[in-house]
């Protein structure tokens, strides 16, 4: 479920979002309000499934991970998870936000378009820092959680490598000359190893019954 989202957000952002002009307007605050009066429910409905339903079903994964891990590496699974839920608060703060933020705007913006695109600009940066601008705090997630899975044997050694290298990725973030970069490859490594992480507790759970 988690993939689906990540594939949902990453799809409609290359399809549609980027080449209506989504990435040229973020460096511009009246330019990116102007993309959002002109593709309001494209917008809603991405921030609603990329952070919102994204952060439900984060939540459900990050458990059913540390029911995996917490025989084998007890103390380091409750760091993991308590590290992962806060993830997925973040995420929903950010898509609350997020869609708060844009429906006040609308109605703003037809009033006062000068300070429409003040409290766009402000929204966003709260929004981008909580739920996706740096990605430390999913980073550190996936690298407890991989590192514990490798340790143990509770994951496969293939899955731990990856989800450190996606770690890694998502630490680079905090580097302002490479954060689009490490995101984007944090992000769709991300798509992989959550699929696999569903496959193999999926399996997991088969055997254990």
């Amino acid at each position: 479920m988690k993939a689906a989202t990540y594939v949902v957000g990453f799809g409609v952002l290359g399809a549609y979002l980027a080449p209506a002009g989504f990435l040229e307007a973020q460096g511009d605050p009246a330019r990116s309000l102007a993309f959002l009066l002109d593709h309001q429910a494209a917008m809603y409905t991405w921030h609603l499934v990329l952070y919102l339903v994204g952060g439900a079903a984060l939540v459900s994964l990050v458990i059913g991970v540390h029911d995996r891990l917490r025989r084998a590496a007890h103390g380091l699974s409750q760091t993991a998870a308590a590290v992962g839920l806060l993830w997925a608060g973040l995420l929903s703060a950010s898509g609350l936000i997020a869609l708060a933020g844009q429906g006040a705007v609308i109605e703003l913006a037809a009033a006062d378009p000068v300070t429409a695109v003040s409290t766009w600009s402000s929204v966003s940066v709260v929004q981008d820092a909580l739920g996706g601008g740096i990605e430390i705090v999913g980073a550190a997630w996936v690298f407890l959680v991989s590192l514990a899975g490798m340790r143990t044997g509770a994951l496969s050694r293939y899955l731990g490598a990856l989800g450190i290298a996606v770690g890694l990725a998502g630490a680079w973030t905090l580097v302002p000359q490479a954060a689009d970069y490490a995101g984007a490859i944090f992000g769709l490594g991300f798509i992989a190893w959550f699929v696999w992480a569903g496959i193999s507790l999926l399996h997991g759970h088969r055997h254990a019954n």
